[in-house]
C-alpha cells in the first residue's frame, strides 16, 4: 500500500496552516530552538519519490530534493560526472547533518547572519525595517552587491549547480534555472530565495558532462572541520590539449546569491591554461568587489579562492 502523502496536499497544509515546509530539520530545527521559527511545520519526510538520483536520456542525472548531502558526496555517478558537486556535498557541515541534510534543504536553508538569527533583533530579514550588521558587527558579511542585507548566502550546493547550469524543478511549475531560485541579491531582504512559502523543489535536473571536462571546488575557511566558508569557488572547465574551451565558474560566501562568475569565464575561454593566464583570470573579481568596512580582507581572499579552484581544476588527476 502507498502511503506517501501527495505532493499537492503538502503545499495545500502549508497555504492553510501557514508555518514552513521541512525537509532534514538540520535548519529549521535550530531556528525552532532559538525561537526564530514557531511553526507549524509540514514534514516533506515521508515523500520518498523526491529521493535518489535517476539517469536522464542523453548522459545527464535528476537528484530528488530530498536527496542527502552525504549520498551525493560519495554517490558513483555524481562522482565520476559531477565531481564538483560530489566535493561540495562532502565538504559541507558535519558527517552527522550530511546524513540528514537534503539538497533541497541546502538550497532554500536560511543565513547565518547572527543578528537574524537572534530573536530579540529586528532586521529586514525578519520583517523589520533595516539591516543591524550593516553598522554592527558584519565580518562575516558580503563584498559584492549593493543591497539592503549584507548577509552572505549559505548554500555550497548552490554555487556547485550554477557551475553545472543545472535546472530545479517545483511542484506544480515549469523548471528554472538554479540561479532563477535567487534572482537578484538585491530582491533577498526578506528571504534567502524566491519560492513561496507552499511551492515544494521536488528535483534538480543536470545536463550530461562535457567530454573530457575537469571540475574542482574549494573552501576558504578559519578552521579545519564544520565551519561556515569565508569564500568558497567552484571550478569546471574542458581543455582542447592546454586550450581552455569551456569554463564555468561560481562562488559564494561573497554575495546575497550565489554567483556565477563570466568574467573570469572570458578570461579563461580561448586561452592556454597557463599559471599566468589563471591567476589574471582570478583577478578580475576584484572588479565586482564594494567591500563593507569589516569585509575588505574578503576582497583579496575571493581573488585567491577563485585561482585555487581553478589551479584545482587544470591539475592532471593522478596515476593510479
Amino acid at each position: 500500500m502507498n502511503t506517501e502523502p501527495a505532493l499537492t496536499d503538502l503545499s495545500a497544509a502549508v497555504q492553510a496552516r501557514g508555518g514552513e515546509l521541512r525537509a532534514g530539520g538540520t535548519d529549521t530545527t535550530a531556528r525552532q530552538r532559538s525561537g526564530l521559527s514557531p511553526g507549524p511545520f509540514t514534514d516533506l519526510d515521508g515523500a520518498d519519490s523526491l529521493r535518489g538520483c535517476t539517469p536522464l536520456p542523453g548522459g545527464g542525472l535528476r537528484v530528488g530534493a530530498l536527496t542527502t548531502l552525504a549520498t551525493l558526496a560519495t554517490d558513483p555517478r555524481v562522482r565520476a560526472g559531477w565531481p564538483a558537486l560530489a566535493a561540495a556535498a562532502g565538504s559541507a557541515a558535519t558527517p552527522q547533518i550530511r546524513a540528514a541534510g537534503t539538497l533541497g534543504g541546502n538550497l532554500l536553508q536560511r543565513n547565518r547572519c547572527w543578528y537574524y538569527r537572534n530573536p530579540h533583533v529586528s532586521c529586514f530579514q525578519k520583517g523589520g525595517t533595516g539591516c543591524p550588521a550593516r553598522e554592527g558587527d558584519h565580518h562575516f558579511g558580503v563584498v559584492s552587491g549593493d543591497g539592503p542585507c549584507v548577509a552572505p548566502h549559505p548554500s555550497t550546493l548552490a554555487m556547485a549547480l550554477l557551475t553545472y547550469d543545472a535546472e530545479a524543478e517545483v511542484h506544480g511549475e515549469s523548471p528554472r534555472t538554479v540561479a532563477d531560485l535567487y534572482g537578484d541579491g538585491d530582491r533577498l531582504f526578506r528571504a534567502d530565495h524566491l519560492l513561496a512559502p507552499d511551492r515544494i523543489l521536488t528535483a534538480v535536473r543536470l545536463p550530461a558532462p562535457l567530454p573530457g571536462e575537469r571540475a574542482a571546488c574549494h573552501r576558504t575557511i578559519s578552521r579545519a572541520h564544520a565551519e561556515w566558508p569565508l569564500v568558497e569557488a567552484t571550478a569546471r572547465l574542458a581543455l582542447d590539449g592546454a586550450t581552455i574551451t569551456h569554463a564555468a565558474v561560481a562562488a559564494g560566501g561573497v554575495a546575497r546569491v550565489p554567483l556565477r562568475l563570466p568574467e573570469v569565464e572570458a578570461a579563461l575561454i580561448g586561452r592556454e591554461a597557463t599559471p599566468a593566464t589563471l591567476a589574471a583570470a582570478a583577478a578580475t573579481v576584484l572588479t565586482r568587489c564594494r567591500p563593507l568596512p569589516q569585509t575588505a580582507y574578503k576582497a583579496t581572499l575571493f581573488r585567491d579562492t577563485v585561482l585555487e579552484a581553478l589551479e584545482l581544476a587544470t591539475t592532471p588527476p593522478a596515476a593510479d
